[in-house]
């Protein structure tokens, strides 16, 4: 008997299939035919969520006994396993499952998302799963791994999203993956100086509370996003040099670098220098979150566009004004102490800009400075004085003949 066209599709076609349905549905496929019977119990990517159970479902369908139903019947490897559940699951359930994947030796990737009740400690059995390649929490409790643990010898991106860990565990996680390339680390709690030491890294996203951030053991980082929640006063004296030049000293490589106000006051405790002895040589995008109110922010980011001679993006977003600081300061720090032209800037975009004297003032700067400018986009802050700055704008002198400055509405 000749077989349907769905029965005789290639394995390495019904898996695509497979991967790209929800579970729920891939399970379903069972019906199709007697060749797809068991095409289920070999998927490779198993993805448990809100799509796996519906609000009809039988109590014998619940989410735990599905996970249960799946991870029992299956054959086979398990490359990827992500559990994210709206509703809150039981601490046994969550063990059970993770205990059952530790003794699978091929897993690569890992995703837990707790999103309701405590958040979850992970069992050490997880330090077992020696392949792992993607590690993603959110919302979890990392604890001491056994002392024989040798560390995650594959793993290259690392995601923790509110998850609480100590200092020496962290810094032992990152010291033990010697492939790290992608870090992610947002809002987690447990310690305050961050250090890490990764030489493979080239991406890092920083989102939390820390007094001191080392990463002169990341030099090839090509793509940095720090936003620290703490402010400056809150932080521990400058050391013998400035933390700019500390910072700066030992990434080389950076091209796309995005911060916060925060970061810039870090950044400014020590000594600060007009521009940096070794520039960044390959950074093309800057983003950054300033208040023209602190001359302090304004300084830091001066340098940072004098150190940066391949600049070609730069994004501002300006913070609310609190009581102007004096313009007299906020002038001279712009333009008796500033002398470099831009020769690289292309692409401009200002955001949430209030029109006051400093502003303008930096706007105009920028103009001056920038002959090959193609395009400057600014975005008020409110109404207010909308029609001024369209004046305004249109009065000010540019450098490069082809710049185009675009006021988009508040």
């Amino acid at each position: 008997m000749e077989l349907d066209r769905i029965s005789s599709l290639p394995n390495e076609v019904t898996e695509k299939i497979l991967s790209r349905l929800p579970l729920k549905e891939a399970v379903r496929t069972s019906i199709l035919s007697t060749t797809w019977r068991y095409k289920s119990e070999m998927l490779q990517d198993l993805v448990f969520d809100d799509r796996c159970v519906s609000t009809q479902s039988h109590p014998t369908c619940s989410f735990v006994n599905i996970v249960d139903h799946v991870l029992l019947l299956h054959t086979g490897p398990i490359r990827k396993f992500k559990l994210s559940r709206r509703d809150e699951l039981a601490t046994r359930d969550m063990d059970r499952w993770i205990l059952h994947l530790s003794r699978n030796p091929v897993i690569k990737e890992m995703i837990l998302e707790i999103w309701k009740g405590n958040p979850y400690s992970v069992p050490s059995c997880l330090f077992s799963c020696q392949d792992i390649i993607y590690l993603e929490l959110y919302r979890c409790l990392l604890n001491r791994p056994r002392s024989t643990f040798k560390g995650f010898r594959s793993l290259k991106t690392l995601d923790l999203e509110n998850v609480t860990i100590i200092q020496d565990v962290f810094e032992n996680l990152i010291d033990c993956s010697p492939l790290l390339e992608i870090l992610y680390l947002r809002n987690c709690d447990g310690f305050t100086n961050l250090k890490i030491d990764a030489p493979k890294l080239w991406f890092i996203y920083i989102k939390g509370v820390f007094e001191d951030v080392n990463l002169a053991k990341t030099s090839n980082l090509a793509q940095v996003s720090i936003h620290l929640n703490v402010k400056v006063d809150q932080r521990r004296g400058p050391g013998s040099s400035g933390n700019f030049l500390k910072f700066f000293d030992h990434q080389p490589h950076i091209q796309r670098l995005t911060i916060n106000r925060n970061f810039l006051k870090y950044l400014f405790i020590g000594a600060l220098p007009e521009k940096l002895p070794k520039p960044c040589q390959y950074m093309n995008f800057l983003s950054v979150n300033i208040s023209f109110d602190d001359s302090d922010e304004i300084s830091t980011v001066l340098c940072l566009l004098s150190s940066s001679p391949a600049l070609r993006e730069l994004e501002i977003l300006v913070d609310p004004e609190k009581g102007h600081a004096a313009m007299g300061e906020v002038k001279s720090c712009l333009y008796d102490n500033y002398d470099c032209t831009h020769t690289q800037l292309r692409l401009v975009k200002i955001t949430k800009i209030s029109c006051v004297k400093a502003q303008l003032d930096f706007i105009k700067f920028l103009l001056l400075s920038s002959p090959v400018l193609e395009k400057m986009t600014v975005q008020p802050a409110s109404v207010d004085g909308f029609s001024k700055l369209l004046k305004d704008l249109l009065l000010f002198k540019r450098d490069s003949k082809r710049a185009e400055i675009m006021v988009l509405d508040p």
